[in-house]
């Protein structure tokens, strides 16, 4: 990772982003010169593709499940096709409620003990979007900030390049919106006929305990194109409005599950519920990232398939994660000595963190880490000088966390 203060380099990482600064204006950011944009859009098409093409598996589109109920030891499935309208039912000895948003609603049918309490909150998520080459051309990197105070996690800005089906476009955004629905084209009543009297209480507990998110996400929704702009120039001060329009990408439902101390809890996460006897398990929540899709279908196989995960099926999975299966008590060295130089560290990490909430801001509120390392290219270590003055930032470029990733 590389830092830097000086803006002539800033210029060589983003040159999208920096002309037009005001130039007394005080920057810092880091940077991670790896990375790839990765269209999983098209990686999910090519999976279901093979598995379709395989003897054991059928793959069908355009089905919405209608029923979910207990029958023996198994499951049977309502189906109706969107299209012909036509409906049949299936047998099942294992269902799998992977469907986004509405695994909610699927859960809630199925009358599972271990479904109950849970509720949802949608939230759907919007982007600023640039097609204009001539802007393309000079962005090839994705910038994160810092979100604002009072924002919930999944707010952190960012501009982005992305390439989906070959054609390059910057994204910017979030911004957050509120819909009833729970997918993108679901129901207006989703939200409504989801309560339940084993949720209502966990629900009302989360409105009462989360009014920050509420008026954040009321200010978002009545923001006006103009306002929404103004948030993109922070990162490129030269945006003009004829070059971006503004795009839906989705819905996201937040699990609200039960608290013993709260009553309730918004949990920005994933949560993967099973039966007793595992015949049937949902993911809930908002849609995860490639990093833990493994561990959660690991988990489900586990919890779900006992029996095969310890014995029938152990010896295929130790070939496909043989990481998993490595003993861990060879690593504990490696381990002891990072956890070691990260205590080193944290003094003086703590003492920058300190500095920076103790120093009056100029328009914006103070960068996360804000003492200046020893040199421009810091790659670790322990800094020589941590006497320096606190940075302090006017702008939303400030970034920390290894946020600026070339594709």
């Amino acid at each position: 990772m590389a830092y830097t203060e000086d803006k002539a380099i800033m210029g060589q990482w983003m040159p999208l982003m920096m002309p037009g600064r005001d130039p007394n204006e005080r920057l810092a950011a880091t940077r991670v010169a790896n990375g790839t944009d990765v269209n999983f859009g098209a990686l999910t098409n090519k999976l279901l593709g093979y598995l379709g093409g395989t003897e054991n598996a059928t793959v069908k589109y355009s089905r919405k499940v209608t029923g979910l109920r207990r029958e023996g030891t198994g499951w049977v499935v309502d189906i109706k096709d969107v299209n012909s309208g036509h409906t049949r039912q299936l047998g099942a000895r294992f269902v799998f409620l992977g469907a986004g948003g509405a695994a909610l609603p699927l859960l809630q049918a199925s009358g599972i003990e271990e479904g109950k309490g849970f509720g949802g909150f949608p939230v759907s998520g919007q982007w600023l979007r640039c097609d204009n080459p001539e802007v393309v051309k000079q962005h090839q990197a994705k910038v994160y900030s810092q979100a604002a105070v009072g924002s919930p996690p999944m707010s952190v800005p960012h501009l982005d390049t992305r390439v989906v089906d070959g054609k390059t476009s910057l994204l910017f955004g979030p911004y957050a919106g509120f819909t009833t629905r729970f997918l993108k084209h679901g129901s207006l009543m989703d939200l409504p006929l989801s309560v339940r009297l084993g949720n209502i209480g966990p629900m009302l507990a989360v409105a009462r305990d989360n009014m920050d998110l509420t008026r954040y996400l009321v200010k978002e929704v009545r923001q006006s194109m103009e306002q929404r702009l103004e948030s993109l120039r922070k990162f490129y001060p030269q945006a003009k409005a004829e070059d971006w329009r503004l795009e839906v990408a989705g819905q996201r439902v937040q699990i609200i599950k039960k608290d013993a101390k709260k009553g309730g809890v918004l949990q920005f996460g994933t949560e993967l519920v099973a039966s007793a006897d595992g015949s049937l398990a949902a993911l809930l929540g908002a849609s995860p990232g490639a990093s833990v899709t493994v561990s959660i279908m690991l988990e489900l196989i586990q919890r779900c398939f006992p029996e095969q995960y310890a014995s029938a099926w152990a010896g295929k999975l130790a070939q496909i994660f043989p990481a998993r299966e490595k003993p861990w008590r060879p690593m504990q060295s490696c381990t002891a000595r990072s956890i070691g130089r990260a205590m080193r560290h944290w003094s003086w990490l703590r003492r920058l963190l300190s500095q920076a909430s103790s120093t009056p801001d100029i328009g914006q509120r103070p960068c996360r880490a804000a003492s200046r390392p020893p040199t421009s290219q810091w790659k670790g270590g322990s800094p020589r000088d941590a006497s320096d003055q606190p940075l302090r930032a006017a702008s939303m470029i400030a970034i920390y966390s290894g946020a600026l990733r070339w594709s």
